[in-house]
């Protein structure tokens, strides 16, 4: 009744093809309990309920869940934050602080969404010139 689509894909020098099952969506996620040092760069989207100390890189979405915790600087497409950013935030799209969203930093957004109960501090910048 409904067919998955499978991309067939030619892996490395072998002689035979291999057939990789490629989701449509493709996300990282960072479980509760992982800590992650060091930059983080991803062409897919993030979703992140652990911790990373440094800095993220994420040419798509980042997700950010009530538990996340971030301390570093952050550049992305578009992002929804629910955790904590201590650290300079650069979004391009726009940025969604939820009710439990906590940043502490510099905030740069093309534009930004705040739920009532979301806080920040510091600078922050909206608008198309602040993200080039």
């Amino acid at each position: 009744m409904f067919k998955s689509k499978k991309v067939k894909t030619v892996v490395g020098g072998s002689n035979k093809p291999s057939i990789v099952d490629t989701p449509s969506q493709i996300c990282n996620n960072i479980a509760p309990g992982t800590h992650i040092e060091g930059k983080f760069i991803t062409s897919e989207d993030l979703r992140l309920d652990g911790r990373i100390t440094g800095d993220i890189l994420c040419h798509k979405k980042l997700v950010m869940g009530e538990h996340g915790h971030m301390n570093g600087d952050v550049v992305c497409e578009d992002s929804s934050i629910k955790g904590k950013i201590m650290g300079t935030l650069k979004v391009k799209g726009l940025l969604h602080l939820l009710a439990t969203a906590r940043l502490e930093g510099k905030i740069m957004a093309k534009k930004m969404v705040v739920d009532e109960g979301a806080s920040y501090s510091g600078e922050c910048l909206i608008g198309e010139q602040h993200v080039k």
